[in-house]
């Protein structure tokens, strides 16, 4: 029991030494830089000429997010209303067409869903 305690008390004080370092998952920093080339003319006058002093500056600068699991996401441009509604049509209209008497109260109703449905996957949806 006296063991179980030692061990216990020695694991979970290594989590406290670990709470302010960096741990892979948690944080990511990236800087993206360039080289950009810069020119200052110095003047000069009548015994000393004029120059161009030259050289080259890190600047930081936003960077592109090219990483493997940032895809653009999938957006579905079906549109199936046409067919929707010529579905509904026709369906409304067979239903008309073979319900009889007391029946044609669900059926139509039945036939105009049931042939919207129909109607959007044959339209591409």
């Amino acid at each position: 029991m006296k063991s179980f305690l030692v061990l216990l008390i020695a694991f979970s004080s290594g989590n406290l030494v670990l709470a302010g370092d960096y741990q892979r998952g948690f944080s990511r920093t990236r800087t993206c830089t360039r080289n950009e080339y810069r020119e200052e003319y110095i003047p000069g006058n009548r015994s000393n000429p004029g120059y161009v002093k030259t050289w080259e500056e890190t600047v930081e600068v936003p960077c592109k997010n090219h990483s493997p699991n940032s895809k653009k996401p999938i957006i579905d441009t079906n549109d199936c209303s046409e067919g929707t509604v010529a579905g509904g049509i026709l369906g409304g209209g067979l239903a008309t067409a073979i319900s009889r008497g007391k029946d044609r109260w669900w059926a139509i109703p039945a036939g105009i869903v049931g042939g919207s449905m129909v109607g959007c996957q044959i339209d591409g949806g």
